[in-house]
Formats: C-alpha cells, structure tokens, sequence
C-alpha cells in the first residue's frame, strides 16, 4: 500500500462533518498529507443558499487553525452534485484522494440512525477507502 498523500473529507456543517474534518486533520499532520475539504453543492442550495459555502469555508478555516495544520496542506472543493457522487469522484482525477472521511450522519440525519445515507453509501461503492467519523454524541 502506498502513503497517504490526499485525505479527502467531506463537510457539510453538521457536527458529524466538524468532526470528520478535525480526525481528517489529525491524520494528514501525522502522515504528512493534503486535505481537500468538499462541500456538494445541490441545485436547491445553489439557488436558495448561495452564502452557505461562504461561510462554510470560514468555518474549515478555523477548524484548520484550531488543528495547527498548515493552510497550504488544506484546499476547500466546491462540487456541482449530490454528496455521495461526489465524494465517490474525489477518488479519482483531479483530487485522486487516497482515503475519505465522512460524518457518521450530516445535515439530512434523521434521529436514530446509526449512519447517514451518505455515509452508509461510500461505505458499499467507494473504490477507495472510507473511514466514518462517529461524534460520540451520547444516547443517538
């Protein structure tokens, strides 16, 4: 197996994602490795939210800082599509990733749920591997 050189996270602003985001840091400062953070960005948010990625990329801003990684091992990915497509295409060219990192559950979780829709999708087709944060939420 090859290093790990591109992480890929996805993040949606859910607690789950915050957390995917953080261990997503944690790994590339031990391994020496990028992080693409994507954010799917759906016809409905497009249209409804266009402030939502804005502020969403302050906010990995801060995670990153908070985490003491180097900015310039961190890029934010805007991407036309739904969540599981595409994190599934991060596997491949142009971010190529080496491994994904998901929330256990993201904004669209409904309680009671061990994992998310998405999640529990990349888990069954990614052809890379899948690593599912849990935000160890207790009593859910």
């Amino acid at each position: 197996m090859r290093p790990l050189q591109t992480i890929a996270v996805g993040f949606d602003g859910s607690l789950d994602a915050e957390a995917a985001v953080r261990w997503a840091f944690e790994l590339a400062s031990q391994v020496d490795a990028d992080v693409v953070v994507i954010h799917a960005v759906g016809l409905l948010e497009y249209a409804a939210h266009r402030g939502v990625a804005v502020e969403l990329e302050k906010t990995v801003e801060r995670l990153a800082r908070e985490a003491g990684i180097d900015s310039a091992r961190v890029h934010w990915n805007l991407a036309d599509g739904d969540p599981c497509s595409v994190l599934i295409r991060a596997g491949v060219g142009p971010v190529a990733a080496d491994l994904l990192v998901v929330g256990s559950r993201g904004q669209g979780a409904h309680a009671g749920l061990l994992l998310g829709s998405t999640s529990h999708e990349l888990a069954e087709h990614a052809a890379v591997p899948v690593v599912i944060v849990p935000t160890g939420r207790e009593g859910q």
